[in-house]
């Protein structure tokens, strides 16, 4: 029988957070940030819990780290650690286990609706990669129509160090960048982008890291990573082009980055596992470092949504559009593969690092991860009333949506990851 939980919203089919799910945030109450819990339409607040001795049984190391204003703490302890915390936080809101404790933990919840959220993690560094074929391929097609994949794409993940010090969480309003373009053979000029878009990825936190010098075995690379989470790597195109040769992305992308507020962990994940895709033949097999063990499901079944809704949309009252679906599972890296090439030389990974895969993509068209992917389509994307888009305009307002499911098994969500652009700052 499935587990329920005594938060009677947790048991509502719809909502993305179940007692089989329980992602960590970090929310503002009492003037204090606080790490949280999402338990249905609540938050469960762990600060209060050790200090209402609710984890008095688990080891002082743990119960410390429910105390901190972030997940670092937490993040370093590792997947045993994790998993003394999970099993406590699902007897606590279970509706079979909770007994006595249930009357001081309701006193303990935050309605969501109220919570103000923050950053779940001070962030040391952020890298992004390129891990979607799909994504690669079709962007590729766009400068090169007949050989649209570089020659080293199927031997090595593509990423980029990215700028940790403009990853925002979501909800926070997104200012069109300024930057230099160029258009044809005329002088670039300065001026904001026009050609602003998102990107559809996944974030991983790492947990423990690895000692400067120490590589991760592809086989424990899941051991570094606490949870997943949703990521909009904003990128203004046309910035982008002019100056991304030779050195790659720059103020095309530095300008900021949203992340969801809920990180998802790879425990509450494991039943959606699912075999990464089969390489095509001709396709190169993994080099050695990078060759996950047989059996292995280094891959995850979330099915991801990209929303529209524009200034003009919002104010007639119409809902946000879907603009594409894509799927988690279909990248040509797992994440697994992407920690361990991060570490392959030896670079130190430290807990709360943020590890992206690069755009998200699948096959088909309404399955591209980023407008410009759009290019391809026949007809320009139309918006209710009118509206035409090719890349996002001032008002725009672009949400993310991701959600694990299988028969048999409770759905399981990320919440969402939303910002709406604002104008560029012309004065300095």
């Amino acid at each position: 029988m499935a587990l329920r939980s005594w938060v009677t919203s947790a048991n509502d089919g719809d909502t993305d957070f179940p007692i089989q799910n329980l992602p960590y945030g970090v929310f503002r109450r009492d003037m204090q940030d606080r790490i949280g819990v999402a338990i249905g339409d609540q938050i469960l607040d762990l600060r209060a819990c050790a200090e209402q001795g609710l984890f008095k049984e688990l080891p002082q190391e743990v119960a410390d780290t429910c105390r901190q204003d972030f997940l670092n703490a937490l993040m370093a302890l590792g997947p045993g650690s994790w998993s003394i915390l999970r099993r406590r936080i699902t007897a606590l809101l279970n509706e079979e286990r909770a007994g006595s404790a249930r009357s001081v933990v309701e006193g303990l919840l935050t309605p969501r609706r109220e919570a103000v959220m923050r950053l779940p993690v001070r962030i040391g560094d952020y890298t992004d990669f390129y891990a979607s074929i799909h994504h690669a391929t079709r962007i590729g097609k766009l400068f090169r129509p007949d050989n649209p994949l570089l020659p080293n794409y199927k031997w090595v993940p593509i990423g980029y160090h990215g700028r940790a010090s403009s990853v925002v969480v979501s909800g926070q309003e997104i200012q069109r960048p300024l930057g230099q373009s160029r258009s044809g053979d005329l002088d670039p000029v300065f001026g904001p982008s026009k050609s602003l878009d998102y990107e559809l990825e996944i974030g991983a936190f790492t947990g423990p890291g690895n000692s400067l010098g120490k590589r991760i075995p592809v086989g424990e690379a899941e051991d570094h990573v606490f949870g997943l989470c949703l990521l909009n790597d904003w990128s203004a195109r046309d910035i982008q082009s002019w100056e991304y040769q030779p050195l790659g992305p720059f103020l095309a992308k530095s300008f900021a980055t949203t992340v969801s507020p809920w990180v998802v962990t790879m425990e509450a994940l494991a039943p959606y596992r699912a075999e990464a895709p089969s390489r095509p033949d001709g396709d190169p097999a993994p080099l050695e470092y990078l060759r996950e063990p047989a059996g292995s499901s280094g891959a995850i079944e979330v099915s991801l949504e990209v929303y529209i809704q524009s200034s003009g949309m919002r104010g007639a009252g119409a809902p946000p559009m879907l603009l594409s679906r894509s799927n988690l599972r279909d990248l040509y890296w797992t994440i697994a593969q992407l920690v361990t090439h991060h570490a392959s030389n030896g670079c130190n990974l430290r807990p709360g690092d943020l590890i992206a895969t690069g755009t998200i993509s699948g096959p088909d068209e309404g399955s591209e991860g980023c407008l410009l992917e759009m290019k391809h389509r026949a007809k320009p994307i139309q918006l209710p009333g009118g509206e035409v888009r090719s890349f996002l305009a001032d008002g725009d307002k672009v949400i993310f949506r991701g959600l694990c499911q299988r028969a048999g098994l409770p759905k399981i969500g990320f919440g969402e990851c939303d910002g709406i652009i604002t104008g560029a700052a012309l004065d300095c």
